[in-house]
């Protein structure tokens, strides 16, 4: 196909046209011209007020429920989401039924994607079927095309097997992802434990939970060497503890979710379970602290923590709800809001550094996949923007800025 694409303001830090508006025509994903004026013949031309473009999105934290809990999503309809959304490319998390904790889970996974704008690229277990104990087929997981190896939301509780990994991972180049919670001190807690826990007479989980979790981790890296990614982190003071271990040259990466640079924990006084998510909602320093560290280079990139919940699991008490939020479609919209429009694409493509994705970069004779986006539209986040399955977002009814016009 030949797109010819008017007056984009162009985002990718690694172009000499970086934030230039120009005229871009792309045949069959290659850029053949660059241009102040083009008139060229195209199959498909894109001319729309505030026009911009970026390399293509990746999001790193996505479930769909299928396999196991199709229910809630399916991967069809899920990757009709992520396109709409502006991702090329996502990670799936590795705790579905059966969880990826082998080569032929995950090559199922990446080939239900094979005729999808949007590509799959599975995060594979840690453990064999996520027990916590033993170590899955990592080598074998790799040469499938693995790069990250996770239990999800289920932190490695046996510091040993942590390192094991760490060594084990070392000889391929794998990634090891560490969930940064301590599971006796977050004692099944709800919330954030603040003055707002004890308003609402819930059991609070205290930063401590997250802190001594990542303290932990990074003693063990710092011995062992190796790759360590930390997803979702929450809380200033784990952000402060990554900062140091990234002074001293540790190889670690982290990612916070978008509804932790956006809300803090005084939504859930109206006990509404939309705003129930894992890790909780933390306090507005906490929030604070978490952009700064966007802002500061600290956050590695961000992630939507795309969680489908059915209906049933989200309207019962407060309590019984289950945690989870969507978030792909709402994600650049509450981003560019909070974060501007440079760091906004800069959070949504650096996981591919991580994930070991190619770039995309946006310059003449280069070929790759692209975000086209506007910038200033503002408009309510409702139902009538969500294409998933569940409709359990954490941004209904918020006021968000940018939409996504195209994934070419």
């Amino acid at each position: 196909m030949k797109t010819l694409i008017k007056s984009v303001k162009i985002i990718d830090e690694t172009s000499p046209y970086h934030l230039k508006i120009k005229d871009i025509f792309i045949e069959n994903g290659k850029i053949l011209q660059i241009e102040d004026q083009l008139s060229t013949d195209a199959t498909k031309i894109i001319n729309a007020a505030d026009l911009h473009i970026s390399p293509a999105w990746f999001d790193a934290g996505v479930s769909f429920g299928e396999p196991g809990f199709e229910e809630r999503e399916n991967i069809a309809n899920g990757l009709k989401v992520a396109e709409k959304s502006g991702f090329s490319d996502i990670a799936i998390t590795a705790s579905n039924s059966p969880c990826t904790d082998s080569k032929s889970v995950f090559e199922s996974l990446k080939e239900k994607s094979s005729k999808s704008k949007t590509k799959i690229h599975p995060t594979a277990t840690l453990t064999k079927a996520l027990n916590g104990k033993d170590l899955a087929e990592l080598y074998d997981l790799f040469q499938a095309g693995a790069r990250v190896f996770s239990d999800d939301l289920q932190p490695i509780r046996n510091p040993n097997l942590l390192k094991l990994a760490l060594q084990y991972t070392q000889s391929f180049g794998g990634c090891v992802a560490s969930f940064p919670l301590e599971n006796k001190i977050a004692n099944n807690a709800q919330v954030h434990e603040s003055m707002n826990s004890t308003k609402l007479g819930l059991k609070g989980m205290p930063s401590l939970a997250e802190t001594l979790q990542i303290n932990r981790d990074l003693a063990i890296l710092a011995y062992t060497g190796g790759k360590l990614h930390i997803p979702l982190v929450s809380t200033a003071q784990g952000i402060e503890l990554i900062k140091a271990a990234k002074k001293k040259g540790l190889q670690v990466s982290c990612s916070v979710a978008v509804h932790h640079l956006y809300f803090d924990d005084e939504k859930i006084l109206n006990f509404d379970a939309d705003f129930k998510v894992f890790p909780p909602l933390r306090s507005k320093d906490d929030v604070k602290a978490l952009q700064k560290a966007v802002k500061d280079g600290v956050v590695d990139f961000v992630t939507s923590d795309h969680r489908p919940i059915n209906q049933e699991l989200k309207e019962v008490d407060f309590v019984l709800a289950a945690h989870g939020s969507i978030g792909l479609e709402s994600a650049f919209g509450a981003l560019n809001k909070i974060l501007g429009v440079e760091l906004s694409v800069k959070m949504l493509t650096n996981g591919r550094k991580v994930y070991g994705l190619p770039e995309h970069k946006i310059d003449v004779n280069t070929k790759g996949k692209f975000t086209l986006f506007t910038s200033q539209d503002q408009y309510k986040f409702t139902l009538n923007h969500i294409l998933s399955k569940s409709k359990n977002s954490i941004f209904l009814n918020e006021d968000l800025n940018g939409k996504v016009i195209d994934l070419i």
